[in-house]
């Protein structure tokens, strides 16, 4: 019996020493578009003897998704500011999150509903947005709330929306 013990513990502690050996694999290119970039530079500022160095992040372009500029103009094809009625739907959303643009009528939406939103823990959706003042007057209304810049064509085609600022909760549609 305690034979028997001793060799499975022996036998277990093997397959969790085997199963800890690293192992390595050829990396597979799933799709090469040409543009392909080296990560190095992005990681040099990373790196103590890189940050001593002039790096090539300082050239704008080289920034990508962080730079606000890269992400404009938003638009969302089908969206456009106006009046929404309040109705149920059938999608259950598991956080409410919103859509607004940079215009009068959603500042006003914004500036008054953002307590609620915040109290909610509502997430935004810029969906349509000019110039990187556009950006920054959306993000001040906020106050800390989450936006992101996104088109939203897909999610009003899905919830048959015309117009926007709207809140969808898990259940309900509402303005």
């Amino acid at each position: 019996m305690v034979r028997s013990a001793v060799a499975w513990l022996w036998i277990l502690s093997l397959v969790c020493l085997l199963a800890s050996v690293p192992t390595f694999a050829a990396l597979t290119v799933i799709a090469d578009t040409g543009q392909t970039e080296p990560i190095a530079p992005y990681l040099e500022p990373f790196d103590a003897e890189g940050a001593m160095r002039e790096s090539p992040m300082t050239d704008k372009r080289a920034i990508g998704a962080a730079d606000p500029e890269t992400w404009l103009p938003i638009r969302s094809p089908g969206l456009a500011p106006g009046p929404v009625e309040r109705r149920s739907h059938a999608r259950p959303f598991t956080r409410p999150f919103f859509l607004v643009g940079s215009d009068p009528r959603s500042w006003r939406w914004l500036k008054k509903n953002q307590p609620r939103l915040k109290e909610i823990g509502a997430v935004g959706i810029l969906v349509q947005a000019e110039t990187v003042g556009d950006l920054h007057a959306i993000i001040e209304l906020a106050r800390g709330l989450p936006i992101l810049p996104a088109s939203a064509s897909d999610i009003a085609k899905a919830l048959n929306l015309a117009h926007y600022p709207v809140l969808i909760s898990p259940h309900a549609i509402e303005q």
